[in-house]
C-alpha cells in the first residue's frame, strides 16, 4: 500500500482523540510534554555534559599528578606520602598492586545501567587519554559511590578509587525528578479545568438530546464559560419557542378534530336513519374511509403529542399491537425476551408498530416481529413479511408523507401513504430511526432502532 500525504493525514486523524475532553487535554498536555522534553534535553546536552566534562578533566589531572609523582620517586615512603596527601586533599584512595596487570576488556554492566553511564565513560575516557601517557582502565558501574580507575606503572598497577561526584554531576536525576513532578502537577491542574469546562458542554448536549426525544429538561441551568452559558441560554429560548409552537399546534388540532368529527357524526346518524340501500351502504363506506383518513392526518400532524416517556416491557407492548393485527386476519409470530425493557412513549410506539405490522400484513401472508438488544447499545424491533417487498432504490421514497410506490405495496384503499412516515417520525422522536432492507422471508424488513 502506497503511503500518500492524504493517507498519512487520515491515519493521524484516526489516532487523535474524538472527544472534546481528549482533544483539549492533548492541546494542553502535548506542548507541556514537548517543552519538558526539550528543556531536559538542553539541560543534559548543554549543562550536564559540560559539567561532567569539567569534573572528568579535573579528576584526570589529579590522577596524572599521582602517576607522575610515583614515577619520579617509586619508593615506599614516597608512595605512602603520596597516598596520604591524595586521600586528604583530593578524596582519592590510591593503592599499589605490584605484579598485577590491567584487566582485559570491560566488565559487563546491566543493560539498564550501561546506557545511562555511556556519556560519563566517554567523557572520562577523553580526559584520561589526554592527561595520561600510560595505559589505563576504568569502570564506572562496579561500585555505587566510586569510580574504579587503574593505571599501568613500572612494576604493577596503581588503582585509584575516586568518589563518583568527582567524575560527573550527580544531581541530574534530581532535575529530572522535579521536571517529572512539575509535568504531573500541571497535567492534573489541566485535567481539572478541562473537565469542568467539558462537563458544562456535556450538560448542554444531554439537555438538547433529551428535549429532542421529548423528555422534560426543566431542571437544566446554564453552566461553564461565558460562551457555553450563551449557547445554553440560546437553547433555553429555542426550547421555549418550540414548546410554544407545539402547544399552539396541539390546540389547533384539537379544534380541527372537533370541527371535522361533528359533521361526520351528523352524517353517520342521518345515514343510520335512512332506508337500507346500495347507495346508503356506499355512503357509509365513504364516511368510514373519510374518518380513517382524518385519523391518519391528525396522527401525522400531532406527532408524539407531548406523551411522557415510560419504562415498558417491549414483549407486552408488541403482543398488544399484534393482537389487533391478528383480529384483523394477519398471521403474526412474535419473538422477544419478556424482560426486555426500553424507555419509550408507549402510545406513540404502539402507533408506529401498528402501522408497520398492518402494512406487512396487508402485503404478505405471514408477519414475524422480533425484539432484541443491539451490540452497540439500545434495542431494535424488526418486522418481516413474505410479501413482494420494495426495490432497494425506493426505500427512502417509502417514508415520504403521502407518497405511493407501485401497486404491489401501496394501493391500500384505506391508507393515504402516511404509515411509514408516522412510524419513522415516532422512531426519530425517540432518538432512533427505521431502516428498511430485504427480509429473509422474501419480503420487506423494517427495523426500528431505539437508543438505550
Amino acid at each position: 500500500m502506497r503511503l500518500t500525504p492524504r493517507a498519512v493525514g487520515r491515519w493521524i486523524k484516526r489516532q487523535l482523540p474524538g472527544t472534546l475532553f481528549g482533544r483539549s487535554l492533548l492541546i494542553i498536555v502535548l506542548p507541556i510534554a514537548i517543552m519538558q522534553i526539550a528543556v531536559t534535553y538542553v539541560f543534559f546536552d548543554a549543562h550536564w555534559q559540560t559539567v561532567t566534562s569539567r569534573l572528568s578533566e579535573g579528576l584526570a589531572g589529579d590522577i596524572a599528578w599521582a602517576v607522575e609523582s610515583y614515577q619520579d620517586d617509586p619508593s615506599p615512603a614516597a608512595f605512602a606520602r603520596l597516598a596520604s596527601r591524595a586521600e586528604n586533599s583530593m578524596e582519592l584512595s590510591i593503592a599499589l598492586q605490584p605484579g598485577r596487570k590491567l584487566p582485559e576488556g570491560r566488565r559487563d554492566a546491566p543493560v539498564l545501567i550501561e546506557p545511562f553511564f555511556a556519556p560519563i565513560d566517554q567523557s572520562l575516557q577523553r580526559a584520561l587519554a589526554a592527561r595520561l601517557d600510560s595505559p589505563f582502565w576504568f569502570d564506572t558501574t562496579r561500585y555505587p559511590a566510586f569510580v574504579d580507575i587503574r593505571v599501568a606503572v613500572p612494576g604493577g598497577v596503581m588503582r585509584i578509587l575516586a568518589p563518583r561526584d568527582r567524575a560527573f554531576a550527580t544531581q541530574g536525576h534530581i532535575f529530572v525528578l522535579w521536571m517529572t513532578v512539575a509535568t504531573i502537577l500541571l497535567t492534573g491542574i489541566a485535567i481539572l479545568f478541562i473537565r469542568n469546562q467539558v462537563r458544562a458542554i456535556e450538560r448542554l448536549a444531554n439537555a438538547a438530546e433529551a428535549f429532542g426525544r421529548g423528555a422534560d429538561v426543566a431542571a437544566f441551568k446554564p453552566h461553564g464559560a461565558k460562551e457555553v452559558r450563551r449557547a445554553a441560554h440560546a437553547f433555553i429560548d429555542m426550547r421555549a419557542r418550540i414548546q410554544r409552537h407545539i402547544d399552539q399546534r396541539t390546540t389547533l388540532l384539537a379544534s380541527v378534530s372537533h370541527d371535522l368529527r361533528t359533521p361526520l357524526t351528523r352524517l353517520k346518524l342521518e345515514l343510520a336513519l335512512t332506508e337500507p340501500s346500495k347507495r346508503a351502504t356506499a355512503m357509509k363506506r365513504d364516511l368510514a374511509e373519510m374518518e380513517h383518513m382524518i385519523d391518519e392526518y391528525l396522527a401525522f400532524a400531532r406527532g408524539e403529542g407531548g406523551e411522557a416517556v415510560e419504562t415498558v416491557h417491549l414483549r407486552q407492548l408488541i403482543d398488544e399491537v399484534s393482537e389487533g393485527a391478528v383480529r384483523a386476519g394477519a398471521k403474526v409470530a412474535v419473538e422477544a425476551d419478556p424482560d426486555l425493557i426500553a424507555q419509550v412513549r408507549p402510545n406513540a410506539l404502539k402507533r408506529a408498530l401498528s402501522n408497520l405490522i398492518m402494512n406487512a400484513a396487508v402485503h404478505g401472508e405471514h408477519v414475524a416481529v422480533a425484539a432484541r438488544h443491539r451490540p452497540q447499545g439500545g434495542v431494535e424491533i424488526s418486522v418481516d413479511d413474505d410479501g413482494p417487498g420494495i426495490p432497494e432504490d425506493q426505500y427512502e421514497d417509502a417514508f415520504k408523507a403521502f407518497g405511493r410506490l407501485d401497486e404491489a405495496r401501496n394501493q391500500n384503499t384505506k391508507g393515504v401513504g402516511l404509515g411509514l412516515a408516522i412510524a419513522r417520525d415516532v422512531a426519530r422522536g425517540h432518538g432512533g430511526d427505521i431502516i428498511l432492507s430485504r427480509s429473509a422471508m422474501g419480503g420487506l424488513r423494517a427495523v426500528v432502532r431505539l437508543p438505550g
